[in-house]
């Protein structure tokens, strides 16, 4: 028996799917999440999905794991105390970033916080050039004499982020200053961008670099402690986490680059129900993903989802390949309330997993979108999950009326008011993927998954005029489902800072032959078979003098893939 695994926790519950090679036995599961403790509903779910094919760990020769916590901790500022260290000079570029205000008529719009208090920002003597050359070396021992200063500052710190003007061209300064950081406080978790985002745009790499380091000790304990007692219980091989760009990569891997799993969940149900429409004839599609918590939609063009090259989360930007995946606070569990002028809203606001809807009968008694599918009959009024978790419909009733009397409505005028709304929201972001791209939803197919997607698939379809929708037949579980169809994939960029032209031939060679060198050692390190593995060569460029830089597009999933943004710098200073 050769058992493949894939869970994925969610806001709300937690997927399990199992796939018994030898029967062809395709079993999923969901349990309830556990977000005290993310790991222990994996565990609860794995051994369930084990025990029912009376199987053991032991058989197991893939598992994979798709992780909300690197999102969350972000989110909910739970981050880790992080001291930063740059050069002399951009001390506060973190707070500055590009001075672009997005809300530009908002007299109340506010910045995020940042994620390093400035009397934790340290300031280095150092300068390397736009072109790699060293102005100002870098001297050892004036910088032990800095740390010695700030001793007892940086031995209360979880993290160390280090992010030097141009060390994408020339990273010989961030190197030593991690050697001496990791050397002097073995108990921070030390990242530097030239590992982290070897490309330019100082911002961009400086708040990635950072979000790095903020969520590195979660995510390192998280799953440092979930390997190992995955392997008390028998596993016997590496397990695997998934990433931001569709691929999985194995935990270690995870443990010191943790920023690439900001979309962990989201972006294998992706690749899942691109390879599954493909297969049914259906290469174009829109996918809607509802939780508990939250819609996550993409567009999928050919079979190959579209990719970027970074996003922002919660106004911070992350420079990584990733899916292109838009996520609007319309689930299961979102809220139903009323705003100040007295119109009905849903969302942002979640019930989550504990106390979840009122139907649940764990305290909450906001009306969610849960209760108002209850209240229509959409959803079974006595047990959900196929009889496997009983609720209470009386419960729903009352919070769902409680809402409508305050709106002037009954209660199933209030219900359908709160699906109408939840649809607009999802449509909504839907437009942004697809209608501010140039793509018509109508010439799509709506693939609907997530514990919600099948209830809501028809009003949307209806809504943007797409004729199509299809449902898989474990939708509940398409992201755990997911993980078992998608590959090992690493992503390995550099900036070549040169104008695409016949002289300049040598050097994008040799940034290729770097990339190469990187990815093959990747492949060694993940035990890769040969003959299993692929490289894929690509090139982010703009026209000369053009700025800012366009935005090219990644690869599909591959084996893995080095990848090359070959972009101009911005002008020297």
């Amino acid at each position: 028996m050769a058992l493949r695994v894939g869970v994925d926790t969610g806001g709300t519950f937690t997927d399990v799917c199992l796939y018994d090679g030898g029967s062809k036995q395709l079993t999923v599961l969901k349990t309830p999440g556990t977000p005290h403790d993310p790991g222990e509903a994996v565990l609860v779910g794995a051994d369930e999905a084990v025990d029912l094919l009376e199987s053991s760990y032991e058989e197991v020769e893939f598992f994979a794991h798709g992780t909300t916590v690197a999102t969350n901790s972000l989110l909910e500022g739970k981050g880790a105390k992080v001291a930063l260290f740059v050069t002399q000079g951009f001390r506060d570029l973190l707070e500055l970033g590009r001075q672009r205000r997005p809300k530009l008529y908002d007299l109340f719009a506010q910045k995020p916080e940042l994620l390093v208090d400035r009397d934790r920002i340290f300031e280095v003597e150092e300068r390397v050039r736009y072109d790699g050359t060293i102005v100002r070396p870098l001297d050892p021992s004036t910088l032990e004499e800095q740390l010695e200063q700030h001793q007892d500052v940086l031995s209360e710190v979880d993290a160390i982020a280090v992010c030097y003007l141009y060390s994408f061209e020339n990273p010989v300064h961030e190197e030593v200053t991690g050697k001496m950081l990791q050397a002097k406080f073995p108990q921070a978790f030390v990242t530097v961008s030239s590992d982290v985002l070897p490309q330019f745009r100082e911002f961009e790499r400086l708040s990635t670099t950072t979000i790095n380091g903020y969520i590195g000790p979660v995510m390192q304990n998280y799953l440092r402690s979930l390997r190992e007692r995955l392997a008390e219980k028998g596993l016997g091989v590496a397990p695997k986490v998934t990433q931001s760009n569709g691929g999985i990569i194995s935990f270690t891997t995870a443990e010191d680059m943790p920023v690439r799993t900001v979309l962990s969940g989201p972006s294998t149900g992706v690749v899942g129900a691109a390879a599954l429409a493909s297969k049914s004839g259906f290469p174009n599609i829109i996918t809607l993903d509802v939780g508990g918590t939250s819609s996550d939609l993409a567009l999928v063009n050919n079979g190959t989802p579209t990719s970027t090259s970074g996003m922002e989360l919660d106004s911070r930007p992350i420079q990584a390949p990733m899916l292109d995946i838009s996520t609007v606070g319309a689930g299961g569990g979102s809220i139903a309330w009323i705003d100040n002028g007295g119109l009905l809203k849903v969302g942002p606001q979640s019930a989550g997993a504990h106390p979840g809807p009122a139907c649940y009968g764990n305290g909450n008694i906001e009306p969610t979108v849960t209760d108002a599918n209850v209240v229509l009959g959409i959803l079974n009024n006595e047990a959900l999950l196929g009889g496997k978790m009983p609720i209470d419909a009386r419960l729903s009733f009352q919070a769902v009326e409680a809402l409508g009397k305050r709106l002037g409505l009954g209660v199933e005028e209030t219900a359908q008011g709160i699906i109408s709304v939840v649809t607009a929201n999802m449509a909504k972001a839907i437009r942004v993927i697809s209608v501010q791209k140039g793509y018509d939803p109508a010439e799509y197919a709506l693939v609907a998954f997530g514990g919600a997607g099948p209830l809501h698939s028809g009003r949307l379809a209806r809504e943007l005029g797409m004729k199509i929708t299809l449902v898989p037949m474990a939708p509940g579980a398409m992201s755990a489902v997911g993980m078992l169809m998608t590959d090992l994939k690493a992503d390995f960029v550099s900036t070549a800072r040169t104008v695409l032209e016949p002289q300049a031939l040598n050097r994008i060679v040799d940034v290729y032959e770097s990339l190469k060198a990187d990815a093959t050692n990747w492949i060694r390190e993940e035990a890769i078979a040969e003959g299993d593995e692929s490289l894929h060569f690509f090139a982010d460029l703009r026209y000369k003098g053009q700025n800012p830089a366009c935005q090219g597009e990644l690869s599909p999933p591959v084996h893995s893939k080095s990848a090359l943004a070959g972009r101009d710098q911005e002008q020297p200073r």
